[in-house]
């Protein structure tokens, strides 16, 4: 179960918003109309080991395939959007005005990032998150496609792990994330990885922007048994 810390009664920087990070915290909003934050530190911790994404036979062949143009940090608004936007089980999102401008600011500083899934010109998928050191945590995604989602978290994971990046940060562990290799940590644990990973730098830009399905599992099969 997630902890929650007060509400936040100041206005909080970009800057401010890396040092949580740091820090292993994070902020959240009530509601879309909630004009408020507040941090959360969770008592286990979802994360994707960087060597220990799956990738199932019917996926590896649509991001072989190239069924989706997958593009870097190309509309930032439109993944935010996305994100936002309804889904099965979910009418109202967490992601308020304040959230769209700490992370438009940090996408302006280059440390935000968006992965995007893009099908005949339309953006049908994606996620966004943050990156620091050698950690990219890993904010939300959406898809309005089959596996658009899917197939850009496999590109994000195989950019982390070209990048040098040891730690992939997903918050909290849902059944989509656990059928990809996501597991849940202590907090004392996630500390200790968390740390390790801001030691370093990871190359967010090791790749190019565009890069097609079949070099990314390439990428993913290196070193594997």
């Amino acid at each position: 179960m997630a902890g929650r810390g007060g509400d936040i009664a100041f206005e909080i920087t970009p800057q401010v918003l890396l040092k949580a990070y740091a820090c292993g915290i994070f902020p959240m909003a009530e509601s879309e109309d909630d004009p408020g934050l507040f941090w959360i530190e969770p008592e286990r911790r979802g994360i994707i080991p960087i060597d220990g994404l799956h990738t199932p036979r019917r996926l590896r062949r649509t991001i072989r395939q190239d069924v989706y143009d997958i593009r870097i940090d190309h509309d930032f608004e439109g993944v935010i959007n996305g994100c936002a936007a309804p889904a099965p089980g979910r009418r109202k999102t967490w992601i308020n005005a304040e959230i769209r401008r700490l992370y438009g600011a940090l996408f302006d500083m280059g440390h935000c990032h968006t992965v995007e899934a893009w099908q005949a010109g339309v953006l049908v998928g994606g996620l966004y998150g943050v990156r620091l050191g050698g950690a990219f945590f890993g904010e939300s995604m959406f898809a309005f496609a089959r596996d658009a989602s899917k197939v850009a978290l496999v590109h994000l994971v195989a950019r982390l792990k070209a990048g040098g990046f040891t730690l992939l940060d997903t918050q909290f562990v849902t059944d989509h994330l656990a059928s990809m290799g996501a597991v849940e940590v202590p907090k004392s644990k996630y500390n200790q990885i968390l740390e390790e990973a801001l030691r370093h730098e990871g190359d967010f830009d090791v790749l190019p922007d565009r890069i097609l399905g079949a070099e990314v599992l390439s990428i993913l099969d290196e070193d594997q048994p």
